[in-house]
């Protein structure tokens, strides 16, 4: 039965906050849905990709707080 909740944890998605990152990434970028159980996000942006990681000292599953991702770094996409 642990698989069952595991796979529903990722496929729900939620809300989410992005903090961080580059100043001229759009404000509605920052507020997406993401999958429950997700500890990254990788947002493409100016021929690269803006990495961001759960901050779980922030918005805990438990609590009624949207999850925050925290930037942590930038790749370029490969040619």
């Amino acid at each position: 039965m642990k698989g069952l909740d595991d796979n529903a944890a990722r496929s729900n998605p939620i809300d989410v906050v992005l903090v961080g990152g580059p100043d001229d990434l759009p404000a509605a970028a920052r507020r997406m849905r993401a999958p429950a159980a997700g500890e990254t996000i990788k947002i493409p942006h100016r021929g690269g990709y803006e990495h961001f990681e759960r901050d779980r000292r922030i918005g805990r599953p438990d609590e009624q707080e949207t999850p925050v991702f925290r930037w942590t770094m930038r790749t370029k996409i490969a040619e």
